[in-house]
């Protein structure tokens, strides 16, 4: 089984993380992708501003009726900062006949080098960088698959800019996510 993990913040999930999802898929020819909510975030230590309940029933929503996706609550379960080779290593222990490939930003490699264990993580899965239109290429010797991805203007920090200012989010999230979100009013 070849599975991408995506982790991240989620908060909330949009377009772009499903197209990277699929874009990844596709170009690595994944049998499936799972995308894992983080407790807390090493370099975010604040911590999500929507509760972990919400992220992972809006990554439900977004995934839902798409093949090969799955959400998983490994990094939330265990608690406390969610560090990828934690997860990686657990995931292995899980799953030992699985190509695991991470998958990740361009941006994000260019700081991989100050991760938690990156020679152990490379180890334990093949890092998926996605390249949008327009960025450099990234300069580093971390051996990694190489993905293109369409440009999205999107982002979850101005998603819960827009949506504490009133704007509209449509067409930025999955229509059962902008729907959640006004629901349980967050981010507001």
């Amino acid at each position: 089984m070849r599975l991408g993990l995506f982790g991240g913040s989620f908060d909330p999930v949009h377009n772009g993380h499903l197209a990277l999802a699929a874009c990844c898929a596709e170009q690595g020819q994944l049998d499936a992708v799972w995308l894992i909510p983080a407790a807390v975030q090493p370099l975010k230590p604040d911590g999500p501003v929507a509760a972990d309940a919400d992220r992972v029933a809006m990554l439900r929503l977004a995934t839902e009726g798409q093949a090969g996706r799955e959400v998983s609550t490994i990094e939330i379960d265990r608690g406390g900062v969610s560090y990828t080779v934690d997860t990686l290593r657990q995931m292995r222990g899980q799953l030992p006949d699985a190509e695991l490939f991470f998958l990740m930003g361009a941006d994000t490699l260019r700081d991989f080098s100050s991760w938690r264990e990156p020679a152990e993580v490379l180890r334990l899965a093949r890092p998926m960088v996605v390249q949008r239109p327009g960025e450099g290429g990234v300069a580093t010797e971390v051996p990694h698959l190489r993905i293109d991805m369409p440009p999205m203007a999107v982002s979850s920090s101005d998603l819960r800019r827009r949506i504490a200012a009133g704007e509209s989010i449509v067409g930025l999230v999955p229509d059962t996510v902008a729907e959640y979100i006004a629901r349980h009013g967050l981010y507001r």
